[in-house]
């Protein structure tokens, strides 16, 4: 059977500024980090933040050479010269990762993305990707609550729950851990 993978992104503009001048003052290069290991990509963000790439988006899946991996997207705007901090936060039990998201963001971190990721030998665990400015941390603090169920009512009534008590949703993962079964995370 022949498998065929696509890496696709998506790309938005802006019509109402002239080309020259978004050439000028936001020219924009990407970096794009690949791996089946949390502590790699733990390394490679953190090294990747600090030569000034920010995160835009993380996917778990099948890549066509490196198996099950995490891709994860990064880009730095021309003249900006802020240097990020990254830390990965990988569980199988929704409680941990719960714990260990108010934890860090009681520290100053900002949840900014979501996957899971599956190892060579069957484990898989839903993963936070977090992100603080290294030079001028956030005094702003956040209050997180991970919701994880396998039915999508149970998901939407939940969702609801905790939109009437000020949150907002900030990613959406499917996945299949080894304590929850497949499930749907928030």
């Amino acid at each position: 059977m022949d498998k065929r993978f696509v890496v696709s992104a998506l790309f938005a503009a802006t019509a109402l500024i002239p080309q020259p001048l978004v050439a000028q003052e936001s020219a924009v290069s990407y970096k794009v980090i690949a791996t089946s290991k949390t502590s790699t990509m733990q390394k490679e963000l953190q090294e990747a933040g600090e030569a000034g790439y920010r995160f835009v988006a993380a996917m778990g899946g099948e890549t066509a050479i490196g198996g099950k991996e995490v891709v994860v997207l990064l880009e730095k705007r021309g003249k900006d010269v802020t240097r990020y901090e990254y830390r990965v936060l990988a569980t199988s039990k929704t409680s941990t990762l719960q714990k260990e998201l108010q934890e860090a963001a009681d520290a100053g971190w900002l949840a900014v993305g979501q996957t899971v990721f599956e190892s060579m030998f069957g484990g898989k665990e839903t993963a936070a990707i977090l992100e603080r400015d290294s030079e001028r941390p956030s005094v702003v603090r956040y209050e997180y609550k991970l919701i994880a169920t396998s039915k999508t009512s149970t998901l939407a009534k939940e969702l609801q729950e905790v939109a009437e008590q000020g949150f907002r949703a900030v990613g959406l993962t499917v996945g299949k851990t080894a304590m929850a079964g497949a499930s749907l995370s928030s």
